[in-house]
């Protein structure tokens, strides 16, 4: 599964939230593109693309049509970076952990760099299609700020992470002291 969730109720290690201080996290999820293809598969796609090019290629060689030999790498070398690029796209993740005090989220791209949000848990609202379609999203948002999560999993995982999240926060209000 590509989404990997702390249980409402288990507390993960504690971590250093936003403020500085170091809170237990009621809910704590890290979401992961898919890649289908493992490293050995992506290496045999690749040795079987360059024998069929390599193949093809010398056919057109013998025929004397020796240009057409050279398109046949090209196709090789394009067909392997388009991989790399998608291998690259694939360290993306994002973080969603609720605190005592705050609700973060975390974009992680791949170049390394990093974007937070943070929102107040008890103006908290999370939106999602259900049943889920192609084209739902997994959006959190307050009176302010209005942000789209976890674009990259499949429907049906956006739903799973959207009611856990919900579930995470009713509990958290029901935790919450009422101020009077």
């Amino acid at each position: 599964m590509v989404v990997q969730m702390q249980k409402i109720g288990d507390v993960p290690e504690k971590t250093t939230g936003t403020c500085g201080a170091t809170e237990p996290y009621a809910f704590d999820v890290i979401l992961h593109p898919h890649r289908s293809l493992s490293p050995t598969g992506f290496f045999i796609l690749m040795v079987f693309i360059v024998g069929v090019s390599f193949s093809a290629g010398l056919a057109f060689l013998s025929q004397g049509a020796w240009p057409i030999f050279g398109f046949f790498g090209l196709d090789v070398v394009l067909i392997y970076l388009a991989f790399k690029f998608n291998y690259r796209d694939g360290r993306m993740f994002e973080t969603i952990q609720l605190g005592a005090k705050e609700l973060l989220v975390r974009r992680v791209f791949p170049s390394g760099r990093i974007r937070v949000w943070t929102f107040e848990p008890a103006w908290m609202r999370v939106l999602m299609d259900n049943p889920p379609e192609h084209h739902s999203q997994l959006v959190l948002t307050n009176r302010e700020k209005r942000l789209t999560v976890g674009a990259f999993l499949i429907p049906e995982e956006r739903l799973e992470v959207a009611e856990a999240l919900k579930a995470a926060l009713s509990v958290w209000r029901e935790s919450v002291p009422v101020q009077g």
